[in-house]
């Protein structure tokens, strides 16, 4: 039944805007920023001259442009008005709020996201659950090495953007920077690159636990966390870390990022 709805939906597939859009998510998955007309046929697998119709095409309505050395191709700003309506309609924190809402309800304590700019992080959604209510200001900015969720976001970087990140003079993985301990933060890496998850025991406020898993976006890279605080045992806060892994993995396929 599922091949036959599938041929059923390829046959009314228009092979132009089919190639069109591969172009579209090419130049989106390059490393660089831009390419150049053979390195896009390359990767789409279409001849020349289709792939310059259809860049030229899209050109006319600002979906790609031309660089003004006239050697390569990039995104263009009509993709702005774009994928402003897709966030007005389709934002991180209100995808993020059932997600948050069932794991608070699950384990009585906090579920919150937060979002990267720059060196902070800021609390954009939050749901306290019935037991014990963490309370989390909404907008409330934390370093972006705090507890559990710096440790998740600095073990989802790339090698060079981690050591940049580390060479910093105050970094708060273990609270006060001047506790901090870069052996035992390797290891806690290392761990929660295995795991998906990174904990916080008690360090950042005595007798509370948090857990955190990175979201990604598109591009795989980290926009942000989502992390459960409470005042839950260090062997429950550890069974929760699954839980988090789960909810961060739907909210970074429905932002965009392409997870195994």
């Amino acid at each position: 039944m599922d091949d036959k709805i599938k041929c059923s939906n390829e046959k009314y597939m228009v092979p132009a805007v089919e190639q069109a859009s591969r172009v579209l998510f090419c130049l989106a998955g390059n490393s660089s920023s831009q390419m150049s007309l053979l390195e896009i046929c390359s990767q789409v697998k279409i001849h020349k001259s289709k792939a310059y119709s259809i860049l030229q095409t899209l050109q006319k309505f600002g979906l790609v442009q031309r660089l003004s050395d006239r050697k390569g191709y990039s995104l263009g700003p009509g993709l702005i008005t774009l994928s402003r309506k897709v966030l007005d309609d389709f934002n991180a924190p209100r995808l993020a709020e059932p997600l948050l809402e069932e794991l608070a309800t699950k384990i009585g304590g906090t579920a919150t996201l937060g979002m990267i700019a720059d060196r902070k992080v800021f609390v954009v959604a939050k749901h306290e659950g019935d037991v014990i209510g963490v309370t989390i200001r909404t907008g409330h900015r934390f370093p972006v090495t705090y507890g559990s969720h710096g440790k998740a976001i600095a073990a989802s970087l790339p090698e060079k953007e981690l050591e940049l990140l580390l060479q910093d003079n105050k970094l708060y993985f273990h609270g006060d920077p001047e506790m901090l301990d870069r052996s035992r933060l390797a290891e806690e890496l290392a761990q929660c690159r295995r795991d998906g998850f990174a904990l916080d025991l008690g360090e950042m406020k005595p007798g509370l636990n948090s857990v955190s898993a990175a979201v990604f976006g598109p591009g795989e890279k980290p926009i942000g966390y989502i992390a459960l605080i409470g005042l839950f045992s260090n062997e429950t806060a550890r069974e929760y870390g699954p839980l988090v892994v789960a909810a961060v993995k739907t909210l970074s396929r429905q932002l965009g990022a392409r997870l195994d």
